[in-house]
């Protein structure tokens, strides 16, 4: 006969260990961090989504006039917001399909400073340019329209500490996950400088949500245990170095109305490094990603219907202010 003792271990074991992973994946809050109020616009950010998404498509890599238009813009409306705004061009080099070595850009990753010149700084990064002949509304006009809104915000704001805001060029494919993309290239520019980064987030596809039930789906079905059915939640995304700082990212954003969740996790779940935050923690530095789980909830994403109309603006104004929250807790 099997002692009771033995067997209730044995069968609460694996509960045990369920339990103790979606803990250290969820890194649940108890204590939100302190209320905040409404300050992103949801028509400015429509405003900027259409205008990278209508009027400055497609932005891949190979069509420079727009990349170059779309940068124009966001060099306008950093300065505008009271940034220090400056570029970091580049160039890199490969070959066509005759074996010729071409040079291909140049491309421009667009830079705002605020606050004071610091030793230490913070990072917030978007990619503008979008994959094929697509709009790119929700990837990355989105993620972009919020650096332009959290711009307008912290313009207004006392800031302790150094905050710079990097506008990325090429984070799509056929150079996403290559030394060419953008974040790659401030990255390592970052690091070769001796520059202290103490936390580096990504804004990458903010803007779509849904209620439907199912709406939500999920690199590895186990996660189904841990996060919702539908997509009405924002993501904060870290890998176990940056675990402090997704659970901090997370407090601060938790206060606002939009539920958050987060997910600490190793870069081979699919989706965990799926953006610019990847080449900071190449480089060694803190980063995080907020996002919204991009394909697995938006069926459109590299898609013709990756539209402006598709988009939740008053959620992603949400996500903007959360984001404002998180930056600010991050000065302090």
């Amino acid at each position: 006969m099997v002692d009771p003792k033995r067997l209730a271990v044995i069968l609460g074991a694996p509960v045990l260990l369920l339990s103790g992973l979606g803990a250290f994946m969820r890194q649940p809050v108890l204590f939100p961090g302190p209320r905040f109020a409404a300050a992103a616009d949801p028509v400015r950010l429509e405003r900027d989504v259409r205008k990278l998404s209508e009027t400055f498509a497609p932005r891949a890599a190979d069509n420079l006039k727009n990349l170059d238009r779309a940068a124009d813009y966001l060099k306008a409306e950093l300065a505008a917001a009271g940034g220090a705004v400056s570029e970091q061009e580049y160039r890199f080099t490969e070959f066509n399909r005759s074996n010729k070595k071409i040079e291909l850009g140049p491309y421009r990753n667009v830079i705002a400073a605020f606050g004071p010149d610091t030793a230490e700084k913070i990072v917030i990064g978007a990619h503008y340019d979008a994959y094929g002949p697509f709009p790119g509304a929700d990837d990355n006009a989105s993620g972009t329209a919020g650096l332009l809104e959290l711009a307008r915000l912290l313009g207004k704001a006392t800031l302790p500490l150094r905050v710079e805001l990097v506008a990325y060029s090429t984070e799509e494919p056929p150079y996403f996950a290559t030394p060419h993309m953008g974040s790659a290239v401030h990255a390592d520019a970052l690091k070769k400088a001796g520059a202290k980064v103490r936390a580096m987030i990504s804004l990458e596809m903010i803007g779509y949500f849904s209620d439907e039930p199912g709406s939500q789906s999920y690199p590895v079905p186990l996660l189904k245990l841990y996060y919702p059915s539908r997509g009405n939640f924002i993501t904060v995304v870290g890998d176990p170095k940056s675990i402090g700082l997704t659970r901090r990212v997370k407090k601060a954003m938790s206060s606002g109305p939009l539920p958050v969740y987060s997910i600490t996790a190793p870069a081979f779940i699919p989706g965990i490094d799926y953006s610019d935050h990847a080449s900071y923690w190449a480089e060694g530095y803190p980063a995080v990603m907020i996002n919204d789980t991009a394909f697995y909830r938006n069926k459109n994403y590299h898609k013709p219907a990756d539209t402006a109309d598709r988009l939740d603006y008053k959620r992603m104004a949400q996500v903007v202010d959360g984001a404002l929250a998180a930056v600010l807790s991050l000065t302090r």
